[in-house]
């Protein structure tokens, strides 16, 4: 048995059709035959003719794979079959092997269906790619252009009903786009000046003038396309592990069958037809045949990609389906993650105070416009509006988790946590009661700036939470703020424990030390400094709306608009994929097994047998598709 045994996983869009119009034939001249032997009787020309016809067109397909695996020197379950056809040719029992070949195609027929549709299913997300788009030149004159032509800066306009050629920012008009094939969501995303627009989701209402921010290789459709296509090319741990045995279990059915022969041949005493020693060995070859194995896992796994995939959730691999099942503890980044990840400037101080204000907020400007930090873009923003501007900078260093350092005017700068910047003891800034406030700051040494930032829990952070508890599953909070922000976010979002002041390392280190306690552990973040305790996870997910592209190349799950709430969906859905692989493997060798006893120690016809082995095929292929209809439950 090969990795693409019976395989239709890795066959063309559209095979199955070719597979039923043969099995039909197969079933349409079988019957013929069976006409024919009433009118001519047995052993008629006529009758030999149409029963070789529905072999050939049922073994058709099984005889090309099975001649290109013995090219390569493989045995796999196509061969298998032929060679039990062939056997029955020989032992006079030509009807059942035409019968064998029938229900093998059908089978196969139903099996490529069953993955053409999850297959359809993925491909309906991805063909939301726009071909073209309306760039507008300096006089605003409209020209249509590829969409692989668009560069940063660039503007566009776009009408309603079409959809956006690339990820970009609003500059004027106001409109609802529909973003479900990204996120998910049903409901259309209200769009105006400022707000962000990615390509391929649908303008709905209004004419919308956007400036294109990523080239499309760069777009947030076509990361997701990645995703997706890496995923369905990623093997399940199960499925690794029955490709790691399936030549040598192949081997086994045919020795196993060899030596029931052989033993039959000495020990059994000649009879009636069913009974011969050669009928009996083709019909436990057959009911060995490992076709529903091989399919038990992909068909879950890629049904599982595509059902989250439309929810939002993009599963990269049927490693993450797989383990994501098993997790028992998940750590949460706070910034970006429980909370909004937008906070707000609610006082910017400048220590001392004097004429150097606006010089020490250029400085401070220059620097954190240098950074991905989720706190530098609310920075950025109250430095412009007291009139702050860009500087050049040279220098520029990054301290991981501390902050960043450069000089600006020819003076040193520092900007980050306290310590790093060696900022003194400041009376707090007065700010809303129970608000979660973080702190920026920045010193040349004989300057200190103090930014007092204000973040808000995530409306579906405490419900997620709460969630995850009532299924069992530790939280924890690993952050890098500080300890008096952390706490507030802690007590606010119900989360079971937290830590404080971490640096990625001590993140990592956290993660390890829940992982060496027994813990299957998944990590939730959505910046640069949460890459290596996303590495450091069983299972790492991503925050996919503003997630950095170091978290999300780390992550083996992304929740692709950012809702925490997807988690618990997630969650359900792997859950739901483990239990369908249970039952699929469960089916396919306990009708092996069970039949393959029954074969030995009673006899049982061909027909029988090759029923049992293509009826348990078909319903591992059925209840793995059936996925596609998973919904999250509310």
């Amino acid at each position: 048995m090969s990795d693409h045994a019976h395989d239709p996983e890795h066959a063309a869009p559209g095979e199955w059709r070719k597979l039923a119009f043969l099995a039909a034939i197969s079933g349409g001249l079988g019957l013929l035959s069976l006409v024919a032997e009433h009118f001519s009787g047995t052993g008629s020309p006529w009758t030999l003719v149409l029963v070789a016809g529905s072999c050939l067109a049922g073994g058709w397909d099984a005889a090309i794979d099975g001649w290109a695996a013995l090219k390569e020197r493989r045995v796999d379950v196509h061969l298998l079959m032929i060679v039990v056809a062939v056997g029955a040719w020989f032992v006079g029992a030509q009807w059942e092997g035409a019968l064998l070949l029938f229900l093998f195609s059908t089978a196969g027929a139903i099996e490529h269906y069953a993955m053409d549709r999850t297959r359809g299913a993925i491909d309906a997300l991805l063909d939301k790619s726009p071909k073209h788009a309306r760039r507008l030149g300096a006089d605003d004159v409209e020209t249509e252009v590829p969409v692989s032509a668009l560069l940063p800066g660039d503007r566009i306009a776009i009408l309603p009903g079409e959809l956006v050629p690339a990820d970009g920012k609003v500059l004027s008009g106001e409109s609802a786009v529909d973003e479900s094939n990204l996120t998910g969501e049903a409901k259309p995303a209200l769009k105006q000046a400022g707000s962000d627009v990615a390509g391929g989701t649908l303008n709905s209402w209004g004419r919308l003038i956007v400036e294109v921010t990523r080239a499309e290789r760069d777009s947030a459709l076509q990361r997701i396309v990645r995703l997706i296509r890496e995923a369905q090319d990623s093997k399940a741990p199960a499925q690794r592990a029955i490709d790691k045995w399936g030549d040598a279990y192949a081997i086994f059915a045919l020795s196993a069958s060899a030596l029931f022969f052989v033993y039959l041949q000495l020990t059994a005493p000649e009879g009636l037809r069913e009974a011969s020693p050669l009928y009996r060995a083709m019909t436990l070859l057959v009911v060995l045949s490992p076709c529903a194995l091989v399919l038990s896992v992909p068909s879950a796994v890629l049904a599982a990609i595509a059902a989250g995939a439309r929810q939002g959730i993009l599963f990269r691999g049927g490693a993450a389906v797989e383990r994501l099942a098993d997790v028992d503890c998940i750590c949460f980044d706070k910034t970006g993650t429980l909370t909004a990840g937008v906070p707000e400037v609610a006082a910017l101080e400048v220590f001392p105070e004097g004429p150097g204000r606006l010089r020490a907020l250029s400085a401070l400007l220059t620097l954190e416009s240098s950074t991905t930090h989720p706190f530098a873009a609310g920075v950025v923003q109250a430095c412009l509006k007291e009139g702050a501007s860009q500087l050049p900078v040279q220098g520029l260093s990054n301290s991981p988790g501390q902050g960043v350092s450069g000089t600006v005017a020819g003076t040193r700068w520092s900007v980050g946590t306290r310590e790093f910047v060696g900022g003194g003891t400041l009376p707090p800034a007065t700010v809303a009661e129970g608000a979660i406030v973080s702190e920026v700051w920045a010193s040349d040494g004989t300057v200190t700036i103090r930014a007092t930032l204000v973040d808000r829990i995530r409306d579906e952070s405490r419900s997620t939470l709460t969630a995850l508890h009532a299924r069992k599953i530790r939280t924890v909070m690993l952050t890098g703020d500080r300890e008096e922000a952390a706490a507030v976010a802690a007590h606010q979002v119900g989360i079971q424990s937290y830590a404080a002041a971490l640096t990625p390392d001590a993140k990592m280190a956290a993660i390890r030390r829940y992982s060496s306690e027994g813990h299957v552990v998944a990590m939730v973040g959505d910046g640069v400094n949460d890459a290596p305790s996303l590495a450091a996870a069983d299972v790492a997910i991503g925050m996919g709306g503003r997630g950095s592209d170091a978290a999300l190349e780390s992550s083996d799950l992304v929740l692709t608009d950012d809702r925490i709430g997807r988690l618990v969906d997630a969650i359900e859905l792997s859950r739901s994929a483990r239990l369908a692989i249970r039952f699929n493997v469960l089916i396919s060798i306990g009708a092996a097994l069970g039949m393959a006893a029954y074969v030995v120690f009673r006899g049982a016809p061909l027909p029988l047998a090759v029923s049992v082995h293509e009826g348990s095929t078909i319903v591992v292929c059925l209840n793995g598709l059936r996925l596609l209809a998973h919904r999250p439950r509310r």
